[in-house]
């Protein structure tokens, strides 16, 4: 579909909502700590969100565990980031208490305890309201948010805004620079469509072959292989028991998905269903033990995207900083997650794939409010995966645990903005947003220069 006429829009009025102080936009792991940590700090907080429940990809995208909660040693992504896991793994009895590295998710257990997360704090919700337009004047303020959902197009305005959409669009749109894959061949990294698959015989998968492939025995490579399964396309196959009888699949890979693309990503998702009923096959044929009954009981509503925008703000991570272990004066987390980058068609296919530095017990990189604040944007933060950062490091940066830990931050600032610099993050005192994060349980190692002055240059 190629769109070449233009259409001139009639003026009209809609509603206008000027009741809260900050506004979030992305109901997933960072815009739910977001909101919540907004509201929780007194700023009246809405949550705006294009599905009908909370969580994006732990939810919605199905994806399958955590990534890693500790750096080998301790838990490092803490408060409301711990809530959320601890509260959920709770209610999981096949696993460990003790654990902190790749736990299952039960999706629809973990929407609840966004819900709750999130209403407890006193944040308001809009469910299944998708973001229309931005409106902006000449210093660098958005103005109005102007959504559409069942009532209609609304505008809502506030002090602050979060952009937790995972695409960066809301700083995107209100003209924020940013950059977007492959910077010379612009590719993005592949998306995959999780699924998940009822009925199986857990003690067959539980004491089988390992499906992994990171296991050089799993049929996954002779599958391959074989090219009796053109749609299972590479070795690419994580997978948990999720729930009982129920095992959530990470599997797969698609090319070529743009998620800032309407049309790409509705092509991707019906070839990502194809796809689940492909593995479903598949499994049944190569783990009848563990498979052979077993049915296509969910696939994702969203994509599972790995990339698209990376907003640039006043300070962009880089390699060097990941591989120095690099700490900031103004650091809101601390990171362990590895360079997570997964390759081109080709790599994956020839099992070439970039490669991986991973980090020794207790080592951890920090990541600094500036990579939240977008340049040229005064009202504006960015949380989750489309923060300041160079490609490979959003690599590292993507995955939930750390999203969870940057929105915590974005929603303590976002309310100190509000309350005491009219709305201009750039002027928030980080010393104050770091004392106030510790002080909800965040884990951040003294920086040698702490008692420095608070203005970041």
């Amino acid at each position: 579909m190629v769109y070449m006429e233009t259409y001139l829009m009639k003026q009209r009025e809609i509603l206008l909502d000027e009741s809260y102080d900050v506004i979030v936009v992305g109901g997933g792991p960072a815009g739910c700590t977001a909101a919540a940590a907004a509201a929780r700090e007194g700023a009246r907080t809405l949550l705006i969100e294009g599905t009908g429940s909370l969580g994006g990809m732990g939810t919605s995208g199905l994806v399958p565990a955590w990534c890693p909660f500790s750096d080998k040693e301790k838990m490092v992504y803490r408060g409301l980031a711990a809530r959320v896991f601890e509260t959920l793994k709770a209610q999981m009895p096949h696993v460990r208490t003790d654990a902190m590295d790749w736990v299952p998710i039960d999706p629809e257990k973990l929407k609840v305890v966004y819900d709750d997360l999130v209403t407890e704090a006193g944040a308001d919700v809009l469910f299944l309201t998708s973001l229309a337009q931005v409106e902006t004047d000449d210093e660098g303020n958005i103005t109005a948010l102007v959504v559409l959902n069942k009532s209609g197009l609304q505008a809502f305005l506030a002090a602050v805004y979060i952009d937790c959409t995972g695409d960066g669009d809301v700083a995107a749109w209100a003209g924020a620079e940013y950059h977007k894959g492959d910077e010379v061949t612009g590719e993005l990294q592949p998306a995959t469509h999780c699924f998940i698959l009822g009925n199986v015989d857990e003690y067959a998968y539980l004491n089988g072959q390992m499906l992994y492939a990171g296991n050089p025995l799993s049929p996954i490579h002779e599958v391959v292989k074989s090219g009796n399964y053109p749609l299972i396309p590479d070795t690419h196959l994580c997978n948990n028991l999720v729930a009982p009888r129920a095992v959530g699949f990470n599997a797969g890979h698609l090319w070529g998905v743009d998620n800032t693309d309407s049309q790409s990503v509705s092509r991707a998702l019906i070839q990502g269903r194809r796809m689940a009923a492909a593995y479903r096959d598949m499994l049944a044929a190569e783990h009848p033990a563990g498979f052979s009954n077993a049915y296509i009981m969910s696939t994702g509503t969203l994509m599972g995207t790995r990339e698209s925008r990376r907003i640039t703000g006043d300070y962009i991570l880089t390699v060097e900083d990941y591989v120095e272990r690099r700490s900031f004066e103004d650091e809101i987390c601390r990171n362990s997650y590895f360079i997570d980058v997964h390759g081109t068609e080709k790599e994956q296919k020839s099992g070439n794939t970039p490669s991986i530095e991973l980090y020794g017990p207790g080592e951890s990189h920090g990541i600094p409010y500036r990579c939240l604040t977008p340049r040229g944007l005064r009202n504006v933060l960015v949380a989750g995966r489309s923060i300041s950062c160079e490609r490979k490091v959003l690599g590292s940066v993507r995955v939930m645990p750390v999203c969870l830990a940057m929105g915590e931050a974005a929603g303590i600032a976002a309310a100190l903005a509000a309350s005491g610099n009219q709305g201009d993050v750039h002027k928030v005192d980080v010393h104050v947003l770091r004392d106030r994060l510790r002080e909800e349980g965040a884990y951040l190692p003294a920086y040698p220069a702490e008692t420095a002055p608070s203005s970041i240059a």
